[in-house]
């Protein structure tokens, strides 16, 4: 309560000054005037009349004339947070839109400061904004579905691969056998083609398959996995180790997947991984038909409305599962790959090459280049069966050289002389000796590899002492 009583006594009645009356009251002399003026204009004078505190204070300072706010349109908060999901969509740009249909409604500073509020209040896996079709967050799922062995009736876990849409919330899930990178490329290739497309960004976990060097700041993705992505034309951005926030999607999804898939299996069995998947792509329509409280629409709808409209084209062509190996050409010209040798040209002897090699095929890449292919042969290198190892004519060199072994496994079929121009130098018993050494090899590599060693080193020993080793 203001002293107005005491500073109208204090005037009124003793007649002391404004400087007086501040340092008993402790009121500026501005607010003195003013309680003064205050009073004269109200009509009151000393002694004053028989009211209280709160009625003379509501004489003096009456409550001010606010105009009646008029009640302005809200803006629709969640609606707004879909609408910046799409590409190129503004806070501004809803603004204007909401101010066109609401001129009395709230100018863009305001509308602003309502949106932020609302923001904060939210889950903190919402402060993220997804823009449609750009990101698409990729995990194993801890808890593991399991299929039935017919024969034996084992159970036997299996993997359980979830993919969520950043801004949708789409969510694909399927099990394979293993979280090898086999099965995790193959898992992602049939991601693109329920979407009928492909996301720019892809966001796993560190896990082998997918990120050879798990670094905070350049991590390095595993090489046949960046191949797919350069293939389909999309990207790979890891998790930072440590950050689960960076795949939170992923890891609500998986969560998600738990619930609505593996609850719903708990009581089922399944004798195959086709049959599990079947049920799960069941399970999967149910879950992204279903609405959403928070949006208002189900995960299909925002798909469609927000991410399939953007995702990168899915090319016709599939890629084909490709692994890697470094190897180093040996001085037949061939190089070793499950113990099975195909040639390679005869001047990259000693060099360190590229093996690239699928089901079907083997490519030999040398500083980035193509340098050979070959067709992947599975067959037994053994002499007088299978076919010879695959050997270019174009990969031999111009004349013959001092390479102890022909690279054409039939050469090497009972003809020592073949092996080496220097045999029959090393005494009466080495042809012999050298075809037992040639047959008594697995392959046509190891044929070329093991004569000439012994021959090589006749010059720390006599001419007899080479028939007498064998």
């Amino acid at each position: 309560m203001r002293k107005i009583r005491e500073i109208l006594r204090l005037k009124w009645d003793l007649g002391l000054t404004h400087r007086e009356i501040s340092q008993r009251c402790g009121s500026s002399s501005g607010a003195i005037t003013e309680c003064l003026k205050r009073a004269q204009r109200a009509g009151l004078a000393w002694p004053l009349p028989e009211i209280d505190d709160a009625e003379l204070e509501a004489r003096l300072y009456p409550p001010a004339q606010t105009a009646v706010a008029e009640k302005r349109a809200m803006p629709e908060m969640a609606q707004l947070q879909v609408e910046l999901r799409r590409p190129g969509v503004t806070l501004r740009l809803l603004w204007e839109e909401y101010y066109a249909q609401s001129p009395q409604g709230y100018r863009y500073t305001q509308f602003c400061v309502l949106y932020g509020r609302w923001l904060k209040c939210q889950r903190p896996t919402m402060r993220q904004v997804h823009v449609g079709g750009d990101k698409l967050f990729v995990d194993y799922s801890g808890k593991r579905p399991v299929i039935v062995d017919r024969e034996t009736g084992e159970l036997r876990p299996v993997e359980l691969f979830v993919a969520v849409m950043g801004a949708s919330n789409w969510t694909y899930a399927e099990a394979t056998l293993t979280q090898r990178s086999q099965d995790w490329i193959a898992s992602h290739i049939r991601t693109y083609e329920a979407m009928g497309g492909v996301p720019r960004t892809n966001v796993p976990d560190c896990l082998k398959s997918g990120v050879t060097v798990p670094d905070r700041y350049e991590p390095v993705a595993q090489r046949t996995y960046a191949e797919m992505c350069r293939h389909y034309g999309t990207s790979v951005l890891p998790a930072r180790p440590g950050k689960p926030r960076d795949k939170a999607k992923a890891e609500v999804g998986v969560q998600i997947a738990q619930r609505w898939i593996l609850a719903r299996l708990r009581n089922e069995r399944f004798f195959s991984i086709e049959e599990l998947n079947e049920r799960i792509a069941e399970l999967l329509v149910e879950l992204n038909g279903r609405k959403m409280r928070r949006y208002g629409a189900s995960r299909q709808e925002l798909f469609e409305r927000l991410d399939r409209p953007n995702l990168v084209p899915l090319r016709p062509d599939r890629f084909i599962y490709a692994e890697w190996k470094h190897a180093k050409v040996n001085i037949d010209y061939h190089i070793e790959l499950e113990r099975h040798y195909y040639s390679v040209p005869w001047q990259l002897i000693h060099q360190e090459v590229e093996l690239r090699y699928t089901a079907l095929t083997i490519e030999v890449l040398h500083k980035g280049r193509r340098v050979a292919s070959h067709l992947r042969s599975y067959s037994a290198s053994k002499p007088g069966k299978g076919p010879p190892p695959p050997t270019a004519r174009w990969h031999t060199p111009p004349r013959p050289t001092r390479t102890p072994a022909p690279p054409v496994w039939s050469n090497f079929r009972g003809n020592s002389t073949d092996c080496s121009p220097s045999a029959p130098a090393t005494g009466p018993a080495s042809p012999p000796w050298s075809a037992c050494r040639i047959h008594a090899s697995t392959s046509p590599g190891a044929a070329s590899r093991r004569t000439p060693g012994p021959i090589r080193r006749r010059a720390n020993h006599s001419r007899t002492s080479l028939p007498a080793a064998r």
